[in-house]
């Protein structure tokens, strides 16, 4: 009886995970009703459980969350691709999400109202109807299809291909098919909740149990009153679909959802049909702001996608404003950036947080202590000289290797260099929050702003004579893209700006 007892919570938990799992993306809250069944101590237990798989996020199921589990810890700004969690998942396709920004790190706050996911559909397939309780930027990364939305009462259908980026407001109801014969469509999202920072929801309108579908929560009396129908033509016609979100679809059915029909929202916006901003034989650099596409300054962002040639590297620079969400599109790559925040010895998120509230307290006494120093300098007056007490500056290095799929977020004013492997070009990715008025400042190179410095702050700052320093600040002659660690620094052009 004592053993049976013992086991009893494990042989919970694996009921009760079972159910709560087994919604798409339902409400996991739904293991209480399961708690019926037993009775006494075994019920307590069962509620106990089921409040702690309550308390994760809903439909979340996490991939392996170990791996890269030791690099990660040491390092809060990398998200390897074990970082998404399926939302959904069917043989026609995916659509997963990382995980939240402040959960991973209190570092990452200053963007934790935001998510990024990524839909995947197989060639010939057919996404089903939904909205969503957020705003939403997407880029097409590859493929192509087309995309309805229904938005104020008129329905919108576009033509999507690679380079494409669009923004759709929260409650449009969104369905999109892979008009490709062979090649996956692969949609990376950054999403802006609107109900609760940070937290969204997938509404499916069609359905039945697979994907289920909120009508369900509806009583029979609101739905036969709702569509002036008895229940049971309801049932004929939102209880039939078994294939889940994403499945193939006939080539018919393809040609006819393939019609476009524009609208209010207007088409999307091609970022690799822009002249690009800078290019060279290392990379070159595509930029959209809300200049370019007004709708981006609805939600402060900017979008970028940088391509650096195998080999290259990008000048080290840092954005004044706005913060990047770096992910990886196509090849591998390193990433160093400077940051204030990371300790060298740890870093361990459970062992920073116990740093920061000792940190916290020494500051907060030597306040105190400051003060009591200020009061004892105030009696003395003039007599002897004045002590004076800075608190320096330590930045820690934060290395990445990344590759397809990883993201990598960097913070405002952190200065970051992206490097291309020796054997494929690395192109990234860049969704940019609070995006409006943010100036890129390079900090090596042609264009390095270093330069603009007069003779005497250069040597006031660097303790060393002017010529010197220039001698350092002009010896490399290309801008924003390099030859990287190791490469030949001879032979390349000089590449163009546009205006």
């Amino acid at each position: 009886m004592a053993c049976a007892q013992a086991f009893l919570p494990v042989l919970l938990l694996i009921s009760l995970a079972s159910v709560a799992f087994s919604f798409q993306y339902g409400n996991p809250c739904d293991c209480q009703s399961s708690c019926s069944e037993y009775k006494g101590e075994a019920q307590v237990t069962c509620m106990r459980i089921c409040k702690q798989i309550c308390s994760e996020e809903p439909g979340i199921k996490p991939e392996n969350p170990r791996r890269g589990e030791r690099e990660e810890r040491h390092n809060p700004y990398f998200f390897g691709k074990e970082r998404y969690a399926h939302v959904a998942k069917t043989e026609g396709g995916n659509f997963r999400v990382l995980e939240n920004f402040s959960r991973r790190s209190r570092l990452l706050k200053g963007i934790d109202k935001h998510r990024v996911a990524i839909l995947e559909t197989e060639p010939r397939t057919f996404a089903m109807p939904s909205h969503l309780d957020a705003d939403e930027l997407f880029y097409v990364m590859s493929g192509e299809g087309t995309i309805s939305i229904l938005y104020q009462e008129n329905r919108e259908t576009y033509e999507i291909r690679q380079g494409d980026i669009m923004m759709i407001p929260a409650g449009s109801i969104i369905y999109q098919v892979n008009k490709h014969q062979t090649e996956r469509l692969r949609i990376a999202m950054l999403l802006c909740p609107v109900s609760m920072p940070g937290h969204f929801v997938e509404f499916m309108q069609a359905g039945g149990q697979n994907p289920e579908t909120f009508w369900n929560s509806f009583s029979d009396e609101i739905l036969e009153a709702a569509f002036n129908a008895p229940r049971e033509r309801f049932e004929r016609v939102f209880q039939r679909q078994s294939k889940g979100e994403i499945f193939r679809a006939s080539d018919e059915q393809i040609k006819a959802l393939s019609k476009l029909s524009k609208g209010k929202l207007g088409k999307p916006f091609n970022i690799l049909n822009k002249r690009p901003s800078f290019s060279n034989n290392h990379g070159q650099l595509f930029q959209v702001t809300s200049d370019d596409y007004a709708r981006l300054k609805e939600g402060d962002v900017d979008v970028s996608i940088v391509n650096i040639t195998r080999g290259s590297m990008m000048a080290p620079k840092y954005n004044s404003r706005a913060t990047k969400i770096a992910i990886v599109v196509q090849g591998c790559g390193d990433f160093e950036m400077a940051c204030p925040h990371v300790s060298r010895e740890s870093g361990e998120e459970e062992e920073r947080g116990r740093e920061w509230e000792r940190e916290e307290e020494s500051e907060r006494e030597w306040r105190r202590e400051r003060g009591r120093e200020r009061e004892h300098e105030s009696e003395r007056g003039e007599r002897g000289s004045p002590r004076i007490e800075t608190e320096g500056h330590t930045y820690s290095p934060v290395r990445s290797r990344v590759c397809h799929g990883d993201v990598f977020v960097i913070p405002a004013a952190h200065p970051v260099v992206a490097v291309a492997s020796r054997d494929n070009n690395l192109q990234i990715l860049c969704f940019g929050i609070k995006a409006e008025d943010n100036m890129q400042v390079f900090l090596a190179g042609k264009n390095n702003v270093l330069k603009q410095m007069e003779k005497e702050a250069k040597e006031l700052a660097f303790n060393t004579p002017a010529t010197e320093v220039d001698r350092l600040l002009n010896a490399q002659p290309e801008s924003v893209f390099f030859a990287g660690p190791g490469e030949s620094r001879h032979g390349h052009g000089q590449g163009h700006a546009s205006e």
